[in-house]
């Protein structure tokens, strides 16, 4: 249960006497340090040839996974801090709030050698862009020059980042997110009087920001929400489409996460998160990220340990918080059924949303679908004429292909998709209330500050076009379940495995976990044989004799990957179908029995 609520006591952040390290954010990107012109291949046409080439980007390859490991350890050894890639200053720290929670607000202030008051226009209303907080870090949103942040600057928005640290304030809760977030959202009005603030929320921020847009007290004006993959029907789906919802059922609900946050001495470490994203497509997990890394190697090394760093930062999260996000969220369903609670005696209902609401989803998503991230519309306004009448204005645009991680990190889907977003949410306001969808128009992204965004288009629409077919029967019985094995857990189990744990057992259970061993077992810091790696990889960039693209042996060491990867995709599509029939005995039985 939630903390007696109390208005939280507002401290601002001591601005530090150095900011964020500089970084050159902005400008166009140069050719990366490692990609050295070839020297000329005089066994060019030999199989020697591909030999030397092979043996070339082996040792490469090797190089960048010591050098990933050495980063993971350094950046750990640093606290983890934000791959935020502009300057910033603190503005509010919720640790000292009365109602604490692990986050912070950030002001950007700078990127590379430009100030923001160089692109700043006074008429444009404030960004937030809050990260998703699902077992990395934060930053993500900015990480490069072209990202939310960085097209929000070009823009000329004043911009707000919300990040949070890796340790979670004690007890931590949802609730205490969301009165942190609020407080926030205020704070941003209070400095930008007259213009409310656009909110951008990627994946669990998403969520978060529609819980903040449906709070119970109409106490601020906000402006329009953009939720990016952010799922809020989680038990909607297609069959085949997306078996990470069944997880809950087949593991028997929400007990499990509760245990491994007993076993972490009451912090449930998000590499298991992290762990789970990278088992719904282990073809590209185990197999195609390094091959294509091995394959380009003299292209791909900056911007894989570039994405890797993000990846491989794993934050913490409150039993309590993961607990309560896993039962009433992924297993309950509760922001849909609005049975959430909020804090006090207020429940969660969507149709309190006021603020226009922009919907972007991917057909390409396989953690966030189009129909997790829509069928809410149709459970929560039954007609088009209902969601006409509340007044609400809910626009939503479908990628038709890139993945979970692309809608708010793809450099191109930020050129075109978020600058498109950004460019016209001015006219969201001004749309009758509505189901809209938005068609972008051919643009062009230029270098100045003044950018001409892309044109859209919004087609009405109506809440049959959006409705999903499927039945809640199924996961009504998980959710029984899952209270039940939860309560038994709390009451008989939890105790005693609370007892058992302490900090030092639950560091040493973080730090063997696979996804942090099989990063750092490859530094030169702890593995002797790096070293060797380390000292021969200039060498070879020096005198680097690649294989021409259309070797033989190169062309069929591509096709042998390709065969590879399509095979770990046919195991796992044949592991999926047995998850999907085992749920199906399990969970249809009554359906069976009423027929």
């Amino acid at each position: 249960m939630p903390r007696t609520a109390a208005k939280p006591k507002i401290t601002a952040m001591p601005k530090a006497k150095k900011p964020a390290p500089k970084v050159m954010a902005m400008p166009k990107p140069e050719p990366s340090a490692q990609a050295q012109q070839p020297v000329e291949n005089p066994l060019a046409g030999t199989p020697l040839a591909y030999a030397i080439d092979s043996f070339q980007r082996s040792v490469l390859f090797w190089d960048v996974i010591r050098q990933r490991a050495d980063n993971f350890l350094e950046h750990e050894s640093e606290g983890l801090p934000p791959v935020l890639n502009f300057e910033y200053e603190p503005v509010l720290d919720a640790r000292k709030f009365k109602q604490p929670c692990n986050y912070a607000l950030l002001k950007i202030t700078a990127y590379g050698d430009a100030c923001l008051e160089d692109c700043l226009d006074p008429a444009k209303p404030p960004v937030i862009i809050v990260d998703p907080r699902a077992g990395h870090g934060p930053g993500i949103g900015g990480f490069k020059r072209e990202s939310e942040v960085g097209i929000a600057l070009h823009q000329g928005h004043p911009v707000y980042f919300v990040i949070f640290y890796p340790k979670p304030e004690p007890h931590q809760t949802i609730q205490d997110v969301l009165a942190a977030l609020k407080e926030f959202a205020k704070e941003v009005s209070r400095l930008h009087p007259g213009k409310p603030p656009v909110m951008i929320g990627n994946c669990q921020a998403g969520w978060m920001l529609a819980l903040l847009s449906a709070d119970c007290k109409d106490e601020m004006t906000l402006g329009p929400a953009v939720l990016c993959g952010s799922p809020l029907s989680y038990w909607a789906g297609d069959p085949g489409k997306n078996t990470l919802q069944m997880e809950g059922g087949l593991v028997g609900g929400a007990w499990l996460s509760h245990f491994v946050g007993d076993l972490g001495a009451g912090e449930f470490d998000g590499a298991w998160l992290v762990q789970n994203f990278e088992n719904l497509n282990p073809a590209h997990a185990v197999w195609s990220k390094y091959y294509d890394l091995y394959a380009k190697i003299d292209t791909e090394e900056e911007r894989f340990l570039s994405f890797e760093r993000w990846w491989n930062g794993f934050y913490r999260f409150s039993t309590e918080e993961i607990v309560a996000t896993v039962s009433q969220l992924f297993v309950g369903n509760e922001i849909e059924t609005g049975t959430l609670n909020l804090g006090g005696d207020c429940t969660v209902d969507l149709k309190r949303i006021k603020n226009p609401l922009l919907i972007f989803a991917s057909e390409g998503d396989n953690i966030t679908p189009p129909y997790q991230a829509l069928a809410w519309i149709a459970a929560v306004y039954k007609t088009t004429e209902e969601l006409k009448a509340a007044g609400q204005r809910i626009i939503y645009m479908i990628h038709p292909k890139v993945g979970h991680l692309g809608i708010f990190v793809s450099a191109e889907v930020a050129r075109k998709e978020h600058n498109a977003i950004l460019g016209n949410s001015g006219e969201l306001d001004k749309l009758k209330p509505g189901l809209y969808e938005m068609k972008i128009l051919e643009g062009k992204l230029r270098e100045d500050c003044q950018i001409p965004t892309f044109h859209a288009r919004f087609e009405e629409r109506a809440i049959e076009d959006i409705a999903c077919k499927y039945t809640h029967k199924n996961y009504e019985q998980v959710k029984k379940l899952s209270e039940w094995n939860e309560a038994l857990y709390r009451q008989w189990v939890s105790p005693f495995v609370q007892m058992a744990s302490n900090p030092i057992a639950a560091t040493a259970m973080r730090w063997l976990h696979p996804q942090r061993t099989t990063r750092y077992m490859w530094s030169e810091w702890l593995n002797p044989a790096m070293w060797g790696v380390a000292a021969l990889a200039p060498l070879v960039r020096a005198n680097r004799m690649q294989a021409a693209p259309d070797d033989p042996l190169r062309q069929i060491e591509g096709e042998t990957a390709k065969r590879i990867a399509e095979g770990m995709q046919e195991a796992k599509k044949a592991v999926d179908d047995g998850s999907e029939e085992t749920f199906r005995l399990i969970y249809n039985q009554q359906e069976r029995k009423g027929a």
